[in-house]
C-alpha cells in the first residue's frame, strides 16, 4: 500500500473540481478520492490520469475528449466506493481505461463514441475474497460509424465472495463501420464462490463486427499438474496462475511503477 500510494504521491495533482488540459504533450496526473471530477481535454491534447479510491462513498468523474485527444484513464478501487464514470469521446479521440478492483466495489463506466473513428479501450479486473461483492457496469455506445472499441474485464473470486460483470455494446442505427469486442473471463477459487457475468449485444445497424463472449471456470488443472511436476507446490503453482491471470491486465496500467506495486498488492491479497 504504502508504494502505491508514493507513486501517486508523485504525481501531478489534477482537480479538485475541472481539469482541463490543452498540450499535446502528454503528463501524469492523479486524483485521490474525488468527489466530483471533470476532466476535458481539448483537440488534439494528450494526458494520463490515475484516480484512487479508498473511500466509502459515492463519486462521479466525467470525461469528455475533443477531436483527437488521446487519454490515459487508470481506476484503482481500494475502499468500497460507488463510482459512476460517464466518457464522451468526439472524432479521432483515444481513450485506454484500466480498472481494478482489490475489495469491495461498484465501478459503473458508460462510454459515448460521438465522433467518427474514435476509439476506445477498458481493461479490468476484479479480486473478491472474503464476503466481498464486486460489480463492474459497463455501457459502450456507437452512436455514429467508424468507431472501435474494445473491453475485456477479469474477474477471480474465492470464499464467500461474489462478483458481478454486466456489459453492453449499443450500435446505433446507421453506425456503419462499427468494431466491437466484449470479454468476460472469471476464475472460482472456492465451492461458495460465485461470479456472474451478462455481456449483451444491442445492434441497429448491419455493417459492423460485434462480438462478446464470458467464461466462469475453475484453475487449468493440467497446468497445475505441468507445474507440479517440475518442482512447485500446489500453492505455489495455483498462485502463479492466478498472478498471471491476474497481472495481465494490472500491468497495462499507464504507469508502469505503478503497475508493479498493484500487482505486489494483488499478490499479498492472494496470500492472505
Amino acid at each position: 500500500m504504502e508504494r502505491v500510494l508514493e507513486i501517486i504521491g508523485a504525481l501531478r495533482k489534477a482537480g479538485p473540481e475541472l481539469f482541463r488540459v490543452e498540450t499535446p504533450v502528454p503528463q501524469a496526473y492523479a486524483a485521490v478520492d474525488p468527489d466530483h471530477l471533470r476532466v476535458e481535454l481539448a483537440a488534439g491534447a494528450a494526458a494520463q490520469l490515475v484516480v484512487l479510491h479508498m473511500k466509502a462513498e459515492v463519486t462521479r468523474l466525467d470525461v469528455e475528449l475533443a477531436d483527437g485527444a488521446q487519454f490515459d484513464l487508470t481506476e484503482i478501487f481500494l475502499g468500497e466506493t460507488f463510482a459512476e464514470i460517464a466518457l464522451k469521446q468526439e472524432a479521432r479521440s483515444c481513450c485506454r481505461v484500466t480498472t481494478v478492483s482489490l475489495t469491495s466495489a461498484n465501478a459503473s463506466y458508460r462510454i459515448d463514441l460521438n465522433g467518427r473513428g474514435a476509439t476506445n479501450e477498458l481493461n479490468g479486473v476484479f479480486l473478491a475474497t472474503g464476503k466481498d461483492h464486486c460489480v463492474v457496469r459497463l455501457h459502450t455506445a456507437h452512436n455514429v460509424p467508424d468507431c472501435t472499441s474494445a473491453s475485456c474485464v477479469k474477474g477471480v473470486a474465492d470464499d464467500e465472495a461474489v462478483g458481478e460483470f454486466s456489459g453492453l455494446v449499443y450500435v446505433a442505427p446507421d453506425a456503419q463501420q462499427t468494431d466491437a469486442r466484449q470479454q468476460s473471463r472469471n476464475v472460482l477459487l472456492g465451492e461458495r464462490a460465485r461470479i456472474e457475468t451478462m455481456p449483451q449485444l444491442e445492434i441497429y445497424a448491419d455493417d459492423v463486427k460485434c462480438s462478446h463472449g464470458a467464461t466462469v471456470g475453475q484453475m487449468d488443472s493440467d497446468a497445475i499438474l505441468y507445474m507440479r511436476q517440475r518442482g512447485l507446490s500446489e500453492a505455489q503453482a495455483r498462485a502463479l496462475q492466478i498472478e498471471g491471470f491476474v497481472g495481465d491486465i494490472v500491468r497495462r496500467c499507464g504507469v508502469e511503477s505503478l503497475g508493479e506495486a498493484l500487482m505486489q498488492l494483488a499478490t499479498e491479497k492472494l496470500e492472505r
